[in-house]
Order: structure tokens, then sequence, then C-alpha cells
């Protein structure tokens, strides 16, 4: 099985190894507890913006193409992404030359220039990709979803922000938010692969004791309070109707989330799940169909997704409610035990990936400060049973909280409202 070793450098920096010996590659990772949630309204989609700025140049490789080079000249790959509380910026190479990715993302993190005119360019760029989520449906239903269960607040706000938001970022923006957030208790250096606890440690005192500041993280409690059935309708001239209905969920350090995860997979996780057997096998009113859970230090939610017939919108949420209702019934253990035994070879599944091992070690030990062993997590969903799904079922999925968004080519919420009444 997966184990990890974490030490801290004297400057606070976390560093978590999981070595995978069968690899030839490894995946080095900073995690930073920074995100969307942490930003105002004037200064939404900053972390996300930061996150693009730090492979733009820095004093030691001054523009893009310095970094990129370096990188595709050793046949590895690099990105970043943000989150509502996480950021994470990784590069994925031979193991062989693990030192050079600890060499460009200490650089990046410590020496990135943040030039005004690459940021006035990157702003245009930024734009053109909130226009691209907004021309994708089943993503532009799931954010709106979100807007209205949380409200307008930084948890409901956009990761990416508002075009009128980013337009208006100057470089002091960047450079206030780096120093406020990124110091190294609020960050977490992970690497697997093939490597060496002993050799990665001597590498992070190399490139990153040096690295210093330390500030008191401000967070403000964020829960979703949905009191009666909400509906959002973004008329779109589409092809196909997109269709998210959410609920407030757990949050992170909940120990009924391995159940929530066993609901989710029961109602919409994979082709033999109650919602996807039902609209699109029996049916065939729909293309895609999900159930996924989201969970965050405080809060978190629950959505079911569908892309469906135009004309079989109110036939396709009809039932689906119908399974909702029949899973607060009555959970079977065939359903439970099926369930489980999925979720378990996803979980196996995912240890073949350095790249999904090192994003779980940082998150959860920037996030949880603490890194839950694959063991924990295979017998935590094990001991899940079907009286735990129903009375999770008759907690979570209430008519009265559901949030409910569809992007199509319709007007009247009253068409929708009856179904949730």
């Amino acid at each position: 099985m997966l184990t990890h070793q974490i030490s801290t450098l004297k400057n606070g920096l976390r560093i978590v190894t999981a070595p995978m010996p069968s690899l030839a590659s490894a995946t080095v990772m900073i995690g930073v507890g920074a995100g969307s949630r942490f930003e105002t309204k004037k200064t939404n989609g900053l972390f996300h913006f930061i996150e693009h700025m730090a492979f733009k140049g820095t004093k030691k490789r001054p523009t893009v193409i310095d970094i990129a080079s370096e990188i595709d000249g050793v046949g590895g790959s690099s990105n970043a992404f943000t989150d509502k509380e996480f950021t994470g910026y990784y590069i994925k190479l031979a193991a062989q030359k693990t030192e050079l990715a600890f060499d460009i993302l200490s650089d990046l993190l410590q020496n990135s220039i943040f030039d005004p005119k690459v940021i006035e360019k990157e702003k245009k760029l930024i734009i053109e990709e909130i226009n691209m989520r907004s021309d994708n449906y089943p993503v532009l239903a799931s954010e709106e979803m979100v807007r209205r269960l949380y409200g307008d607040n930084a948890m409901g706000w956009d990761t990416a922000g508002e075009k009128e938001t980013v337009s208006g970022l100057k470089r002091t923006d960047f450079i206030e938010y780096i120093h406020n957030y990124y110091y190294p208790k609020n960050m977490v250096l992970a690497v697997s692969g093939g490597v060496k606890h002993e050799e990665i440690l001597a590498l992070a005192e190399k490139y990153f004791s040096s690295y210093n500041g330390e500030k008191q993280k401000k967070v403000d409690l964020i829960i979703p309070e949905v009191k009666s059935p909400i509906i959002k309708l973004i008329n779109k001239k589409t092809e196909q109707a997109h269709l998210v209905l959410g609920l407030p969920g757990l949050n992170i350090f909940d120990k009924k989330r391995y159940q929530m995860e066993v609901l989710s997979a029961i109602l919409g996780g994979g082709m033999s799940s109650r919602i996807f057997l039902k609209i699109r096998e029996k049916y065939g009113l729909a293309y895609y169909v999900y159930a996924d859970s989201e969970y965050y230090t405080d809060s978190g939610y629950f959505a079911i997704g569908a892309g469906v017939n135009l004309n079989s919108v109110e036939k396709s949420l009809e039932l689906t409610l119908k399974e909702i209702e029949a899973v607060k019934k009555n959970p079977t253990k065939k359903e439970v035990l099926r369930a489980k035994e999925m979720l378990k070879g996803q979980t196996a599944l995912a240890l073949e990936n350095s790249k999904a091992v090192a994003g779980r070690a940082a998150s959860q030990l920037v996030l949880e400060n603490t890194i839950r062993s694959i063991e924990e997590v295979l017998l935590e969903i094990e001991k899940v049973t079907a009286d735990q799904i129903q009375a999770l079922a008759n907690e979570i999925l209430q008519k009265n909280k559901m949030v409910l968004s569809i992007v199509g080519p319709y007007e009247k919420e009253s068409q929708f409202s009856k179904l949730l009444s």
C-alpha cells in the first residue's frame, strides 16, 4: 500500500513524499492554502490569475519560453490549478530530473516578475477563458447552481472571476495577495513517484529553506442556507438542455463524507447507478448523467447533473426526483455493496497516477492538516451500511433545500417549480 513520509523545514514548509518505486517518473507539486474564497468582490479571480502569471517569467527565466523550454527539454509537463480553497503548481518529469522541477518551482514561487505589460496581455486570455466557460453549458449550469446555493459571497463567485474584476486587477494586487497567502506554513511540497524521502528533503532544503514569511490567514465562515427551492434558468439556444440539481452537503471533516460518496455512487456514479439506468438507459432522455459531492473546510454540496433532450427536461427531472425519494425509502444492500466496491476500485486505480497521488497528499495536508491513509479510506467505505445511506439521504436530499439550474431555451420557471414544490 502507498505510504507517506512527512518532514517540516525550519521555516514551516511541510514536505511529504509518496514513493512509487515502480515508476520511472515523478510529480513535484506545491500546494497553497489559497483560492477564490479568500478574495473580495473587487479582486475576484485574482488567485486564478496568479496561477497563470507564475509561468510567465521570473528574474532567472524572464519569459514563458525560458520556462517552457527547460521543461519541454527533458520531456516533462507542467500545469497549475485553482479552486475555492487550494491552488496547486506541479511539474511531472523523469525521476532522475527531479531537481530541475525543484529549481523551476522554487523560482516561480519566489521570483515571478509580474510584468505589468504581461499582466495586461494575460487579462485578454483569461477573459477568453471566461467566455469559453460560458459556452461550456454543463460547466455553466454547475457554476450557476453554486452561485445560487451560496449566494453573493466568495464561495458563490466563480474561481476565474468576472470580466470586470479581471480587467481591474493591478500588479500591486498580485504582490499583496502573494505576500498574504504564499508563506511556508500555508504551503505543502508533495512529491510522488520514483523518489526517496531523504533525497527529496535535501532538495527541499536546498531550494525552499530560504522561503520566508508568516501570516495569520483570515477565514470567514460561509455555509449555504437554502430555505426554499431556488430555480435559475439560463436562456440559451441549445440543442440539448443541461441541468444541475444541487443541495447543501457536508464539510471536509465530516465522517459521514464516506457515506455521501456511496450515496453519490448509488444515484449517479457510473452506468449502473439509479439515475443513469432510469433516464438514459430505460427512457433514452439523457446523454450524460452524474452525481458528485464537493467538500470544503466549513461546508460542501451535493449535485446531480444531466444533459437531456430539450423536450424531456421535466420528465427527466421528475424521474430524478423519484429516484431520490426511492433511495430515501429503501436503499438496497446490493446497490450499497456495488457502490462501495466501485469506490474502492477507483481509489486503488488513482494510486497508479503520480500526479493524483501528489495532489491528494498536498491538498489533504493543506486543508485537513493530515493525510488520510488509503487503508483508512477503504475501511471507512467498507463500514458504510444501507441504514446509514437511508438516514443520510433523508438528512441531505430535502426538496425545500434544492437549487436547480437549467441551461436551455426556457423562460418560465413555473414549468419546473411545480416539481420542486
